[in-house]
């Protein structure tokens, strides 16, 4: 018998669209060579233009979900995307925690794309304190960073990407990737950081056109290749280089923005040009 795939369990919100969440996590694991395992976090009402509704789930479903397939299955790498509660974050805590050695990948969505809000507060400071400390890898936008390092309201907003990281690895994170799309640069430029500083910073060509799902695509990308067992900066290049291929093959099939195309590879227009 064939020895499986490594396998990625995903938490994270559903999608109907397609474009991001839980449906985005599975497309990129599977075109990145793992078996992916879902646990739903919220259901959402939206389409590639935006979030009309969101609902999410009870946090023993949440839990619910995850043992059961944790029960069977070995898991080489946890990925989390949108957490729907503070009551859903101290439930996969509490499940992540018991598997010290898998590595966990935090996605810290906290709005759409549009900007529809996934996260107040106190969701913010219960990733803080509770996901923080287990991560191997966050994966933030830089309005992401900013909004993040920002522990209380009455704090000055951190605008330096590099601070940011910093507050993130005091709180626990063995690694910080800081995306660059949303800033004003000719290049998107991401850097990867570890306490002793930056550990290697990445440019790529900025794409026209805005997406839908890039940040699911790219933390779930690197928990592939951290599932594959490359190294984090082997793994955050991969991850990027695959990223970039994807949006570069993106489609528009709706109203709204582009999605990236996951199996950009398996069709005649699937070309691997970088940067």
């Amino acid at each position: 018998m064939l020895q499986p795939p490594p396998i990625v369990l995903s938490f994270a919100a559903s999608d109907p669209s397609g474009g991001a969440g839980i449906q985005a996590d599975i497309l990129t694991l599977a075109s990145m060579g793992c078996h992916p395992l879902s646990v739903i976090t919220a259901i959402t009402v939206q389409d590639t233009v935006g979030v009309e509704s969101f609902l999410p789930l009870d946090s023993e479903w949440v839990a619910d979900q995850a043992r059961i397939v944790l029960e069977d299955m070995p898991v080489n790498a946890f990925k989390i995307g949108v957490l729907g509660s503070v009551e859903a974050i101290m439930t996969i805590a509490e499940v992540v925690a018991d598997y010290p050695n898998i590595p966990l990948v935090l996605d810290p969505v906290l709005a759409s794309s549009r900007g529809d809000s996934f996260a107040n507060d106190e969701i913010l400071q219960a990733m803080r304190e509770l996901l923080f400390p287990q991560t191997t890898i966050i994966t933030p936008n830089s309005l992401e960073a900013r909004r993040l390092a920002q522990e209380n309201e009455e704090d000055a907003e951190i605008f330096d990407l590099g601070e940011s990281a910093k507050s993130f690895l005091r709180l626990g994170c063995q690694y910080v990737l800081i995306t660059g799309t949303h800033e004003n640069t000719s290049k998107v430029i991401n850097t990867l950081y570890d306490n002793k500083g930056v550990i290697r910073v990445d440019e790529w060509q900025r794409l026209p056109g805005t997406f839908h799902g890039s940040g699911c695509t790219l933390s779930s990308a690197i928990s592939a290749a951290l599932a594959h067992g490359m190294s984090v900066s082997e793994g955050v290049y991969e991850a990027q280089d695959y990223t970039w291929n994807t949006l570069k093959s993106g489609f528009r099939p709706g109203m709204g923005q582009y999605l990236p195309d996951r199996f950009f590879w398996a069709s005649n227009e699937g070309e691997s040009d970088q940067k």
